[in-house]
């Protein structure tokens, strides 16, 4: 009994550093490209342990796009912003978004790479953290307090509002390479990064407000 729990902790360690190393190897390598026995070489496991926890390729893939959404989802979780005005509320999500992306470019090559298999594996996934972002119903209340308080205009969907909050914070990171060497310019310098949130902040502020003044 007493080696029970030892034995579950060293699962769980390998089990994680597995999951580690194939986020690494996914993102660099997408689901075709991604080897099982590099993944096996780097975690320092055999592959009986891969099939073991994930089944096969395919369930360590599935278990890698659980892992990164799961932790966006446990983040999101975290925020509050019923004490704050309804502006100061949604550009708080948006700061979080942004940061999040920011950090996490192993997230940005994921969706990308499972964007193009059309959401293949994702599909397959029954865990709960990735099936809808705790945002939308934070974006909702802020919405609806906007709108009573009569600084929102009305009929804003708080899904489309958090779609375009997501999409000023992913696109100019997921095409980073090709928008650079296109226009000849550092898209990852930390200034046009500034200025790119900058700008988005102003963006959302004028869809949201009735009198955006000048």
């Amino acid at each position: 009994m007493r080696q029970a729990p030892r034995r579950r902790r060293d699962g769980d360690a390998t089990r994680a550093r597995i999951l580690d190393v194939a986020i690494r190897e996914f993102a660099s390598n997408g689901f075709n490209g991604a080897r099982v026995d590099a993944i096996c070489r780097n975690a320092q496991v055999n592959p009986r342990m891969i099939y073991h926890y994930f089944g096969d390729k395919a369930g360590l893939y599935v278990s890698v796009l659980e892992e990164v959404l799961g932790e966006l989802r446990r983040e999101e979780l975290k925020l509050e912003v019923d004490h704050v005005e309804p502006l100061e509320g949604i550009l708080s999500l948006f700061h979080f978004i942004h940061k999040h992306f920011g950090r996490h470019e192993e997230l940005i090559s994921l969706l990308s790479g499972e964007n193009l298999l059309e959401a293949r594996f994702l599909r397959r996934s029954t865990d709960a953290p990735i099936k809808a972002s705790p945002l939308i119903a934070l974006i909702a209340g802020l919405l609806r307090r906007g709108e009573q308080s009569g600084t929102f205009r009305s009929g804003i969907d708080p899904l489309v509002l958090y779609v375009a909050m997501a999409s000023l914070s992913y696109f100019h990171r997921s095409n980073v390479h090709t928008l650079s060497s296109i226009f000849q310019h550092n898209l990852k310098a930390p200034a046009w990064q500034a200025a790119q949130r900058r700008l988005a902040e102003d963006m959302i502020s004028r869809v949201l407000l009735r009198d955006p003044g000048p």
